[in-house]
């Protein structure tokens, strides 16, 4: 019973001292967990950083100054006067509506009447004038006046001659053309023209003779007249041909074309 009690105590002064052990043991377990929270807490974390957003700076937008344009005033070239040949009449002539003998007279022409040339013709050598004292153009031979300066230079006129006055009577009518040889004769019907204003036929051919391709003009100064005979050959590299007119004092018809014979 002896033992039992001192065994009891024994064991009861082990069960006392026990906490303090344990207390001594637990701070002494503790005081390195306390000092690593402590190092934890003074060790700044970058999740703990507070991260500063930039406020976007205002960017400013240039304003575009739109520079002038320069505008090219083009320079003002004077442009050089053509010269016109001048021509001077030198005897006493007409002037016509036509670049030959064969066609209206226009003007009467007197030595000293002055003008300018303003064009020529392609198949003879009459001069397209305006003349200083007229308000009209007409042609001229180039052997009643004298020229100067090139008539080279100035272009060709094409006939025109409905654009001359007026004609009340029309193309000759019922034209015909025979060959005979190196020979045509043209026949037409005789167009009735009171006295005042008849001024007769225009003939305008192209034939060939010798061998060349003419420009050939004749007239009839009256209606009376109804038939003409010309020289045409072969050998040339363009046809013959014909038109005829009817002629009063205001103008020229519309032309009948003539009905040409091949040679």
């Amino acid at each position: 019973m002896k033992i039992y009690k001192i065994i009891l105590l024994l064991f009861l002064f082990v069960s006392a001292c026990a906490p303090a052990t344990e207390e001594q043991a637990t701070s002494t377990a503790t005081a390195p967990a306390t000092a690593t929270v402590e190092a934890a807490t003074e060790t700044p974390t970058a999740a703990q950083t507070e991260t500063m957003t930039p406020t976007p700076t205002e960017t400013l937008t240039p304003t575009i100054t739109l520079t002038p344009t320069i505008t090219f005033t083009p320079t003002v070239t004077a442009t050089a006067t053509f010269d016109f040949p001048t021509v001077t009449v030198n005897k006493q002539a007409h002037c016509r509506y036509g670049p030959s003998p064969a066609y209206l007279h226009a003007a009467d022409l007197y030595p000293g009447d002055v003008g300018s040339v303003r064009s020529r013709y392609l198949y003879s050598k009459w001069l397209y004038v305006k003349f200083d004292k007229l308000n009209y153009f007409c042609w001229v031979a180039p052997s009643v006046v004298d020229v100067v300066g090139d008539v080279s230079t100035v272009a060709y006129k094409e006939l025109n001659l409905q654009s001359i006055g007026s004609n009340q009577y029309g193309p000759p009518r019922g034209v015909t053309a025979v060959r005979d040889g190196n020979r045509v004769t043209i026949s037409w019907e005789q167009m009735q023209m009171s006295k005042d204003k008849d001024r007769g036929y225009l003939l305008e051919l192209f034939v060939c003779q010798d061998t060349y391709w003419i420009w050939w003009t004749d007239s009839y100064p009256d209606q009376s007249s109804t038939s003409y005979t010309v020289k045409d050959e072969a050998g040339c590299a363009q046809p013959s041909s014909g038109k005829l007119y009817t002629v009063e004092k205001h103008g020229f018809s519309e032309p009948a074309i003539i009905p040409w014979p091949e040679p």
